[in-house]
């Protein structure tokens, strides 16, 4: 009988695998809207509980995107039998970090020119995931913003010049739109508190009628902030994810990032159970929503187009 007890008991002390998951975020902002939730999700899909059948190592930057190398070869470090990379940056970080353990992310734009796989179909490395084509979007923002704002010439653009990853391809697919669209186009560089007031004094003081918020991790963080001094300066603005017109914002057009962490989940179970990410295709990401808080137009004086409301997958009321 103590022998048929004792069973359960070596079981209990041999480590479960770990999966690494390495952010250039934090807890909170990695779980708005409920993205670990989705990626949770995938992973069940695969067979994978956390706690149960699998650990999660997480490692936060907390914003500090120098920070992520040293966190990347920690990951390797511990053995760690697959690690989750949640964004251009921390996918490159872990990609220097080890050219064998398995690497699962999403990236905003293609992963084949950013050096991560060899195509999309066949990506013959340890390295898969999800693709985001975000730089396309920052034009579609721009035309959102212009059809909104129909007698506006000048627009602003609030950019991390910490970000390496993203904001030059961002920031001249925006110009080219600006220029299309016949739009005076400043940019404007933040990555502090105060260098966030600072732009808004900025944008004030070349009269922009509308900004533009790029995607980045600090405007995450300070979203409050952002919202805050777009509301007191009453300049209409739209983001790239809906928990900014969620807090209050007046718009966003983005993907549904809840569904990208969802599938680095399956992803993720899917290489547990044996997969090679040489041979799982990239899933390029097709969902896009556009989301307005009307609450916030009415206080900004605005009247949203039918146009643009018709096409909203989600309005705030």
């Amino acid at each position: 009988m103590a022998g048929m007890m004792g069973v359960p008991a070596v079981r209990a002390q041999q480590p479960m695998s770990a999966i690494g998951y390495l952010s250039v975020g934090s807890p909170e902002t990695d779980n708005i809207p409920g993205r670990l939730g989705a990626f949770r999700r995938g992973l069940g899909e695969a067979g994978y509980v956390e706690g149960q059948s699998i650990a999660i190592e997480y490692r936060w930057a907390e914003g500090q995107y120098d920070r992520l190398p040293a966190l990347a070869a920690d990951l390797v470090h511990r053995g760690v039998a697959v690690i989750v990379a949640q964004n251009n940056t921390t996918a490159l970080a872990a990609q220097g970090a080890t050219s064998t353990l398995p690497i699962v992310c999403t990236v905003g734009g293609d992963p084949v020119q950013m050096g991560l796989v060899a195509s999309f179909n066949r990506p013959g490395g340890n390295i898969t995931g999800v693709a985001i084509q975000t730089a396309e979007l920052m034009g579609k923002r721009l035309e959102f913003l212009h059809e909104l704002l129909p007698a506006a010439t000048i627009v602003a653009v609030l950019v991390n010049p910490t970000n390496p990853s993203a904001e030059a391809s961002e920031t001249n697919n925006l110009q080219d739109a600006a220029h299309a669209l016949g739009l005076e186009l400043h940019i404007l560089q933040a990555s502090t508190p105060n260098e966030i007031e600072a732009a808004f004094a900025t944008l004030v003081a070349h009269r922009a009628a509308g900004l533009v918020v790029s995607a980045d991790t600090f405007f995450t963080n300070q979203r409050s902030q952002i919202i805050a001094l777009a509301a007191d300066h009453a300049v209409p603005a739209i983001y790239v994810v809906r928990f900014f017109p969620a807090a209050g914002g007046l718009m966003s057009y983005g993907p549904d990032y809840a569904d990208s962490y969802r599938q680095m989940g399956l992803y993720t179970g899917k290489i547990l159970n044996g997969a090679s990410p040489a041979d799982l295709p990239v899933q390029q990401m097709v969902k896009i929503e556009l989301v307005i808080n009307l609450k916030t137009s009415a206080t900004l004086g605005l009247t949203v187009p039918p146009s643009i409301v018709a096409r909203a997958d989600e309005v705030i009321e």
